[in-house]
């Protein structure tokens, strides 16, 4: 175990970028409003859990069903680019179905929001680079501000406002939208590359 203040703090800041969960808040508010309720600590643990897995045992996983990180990137890319839609135009494309506060805890919510394609490629770039202890403290860390922004989330929405949330919704759409054709066009361009 060799403990690395820098490698924690790098690995901390690239995952926090890449998860964007400030950026993540209206849609946080708004699959609150869908289903009444989110399980924070559920979501959060998931999350951490689905992270932590993916570290260990990530491109094994990828392997052995035979898909590429890029082929993953790329499915996830398509995900983002749904949600982005739905943010920009106001549209529903993501049916909730009974046990709606249970399963958007977990789905959409945990994955692919929070340990997305773009999250669990990055965590696979961070172990070529990282010892897995420094990025496994660096996951925990996200995990805590990931709770406190979901539990504090309804706080955070009378702040704004309504108003406030739909621009602030509509002008992460587009962000949301942009990171989902980045990571689409640089990871089908791996694949021609790679075919």
């Amino acid at each position: 175990m060799e403990f690395n203040f820098k490698e924690i703090f790098t690995a901390f800041m690239v995952l926090f970028a890449v998860i964007d969960i400030i950026g993540n808040i209206p849609i946080i508010i708004d699959l609150r409003k869908k289903v009444g309720h989110i399980q924070s600590e559920k979501a959060s643990l998931i999350a951490g859990v689905i992270m932590i897995m993916f570290l260990f045992l990530g491109k094994t996983i990828l392997s052995l069903i035979g898909v590429g990180v890029n082929s993953f990137a790329v499915a996830g890319a398509f995900i983002l680019f749904f949600i982005a839609l739905e943010m920009i135009l106001g549209i529903t494309l993501y049916k909730q179905d009974e046990e709606s506060a249970m399963t958007a805890s977990v789905f959409p919510l945990a994955f692919p929001l929070i340990a997305g394609p773009g999250s669990l490629t990055t965590l696979l770039s961070l172990r070529a680079e990282f010892r897995i202890e420094n990025i496994i403290i660096a996951v925990i860390m996200n995990v805590i501000i990931i709770f406190i922004v979901l539990k504090t989330s309804a706080r955070i929405e009378r702040i704004i406002g309504q108003n406030g949330i739909n621009i602030i919704r509509k002008v992460f759409g587009v962000i949301l939208l942009a990171i989902a054709v980045k990571l689409f066009a640089h990871n089908i361009k791996a694949l021609f590359e790679l075919a």
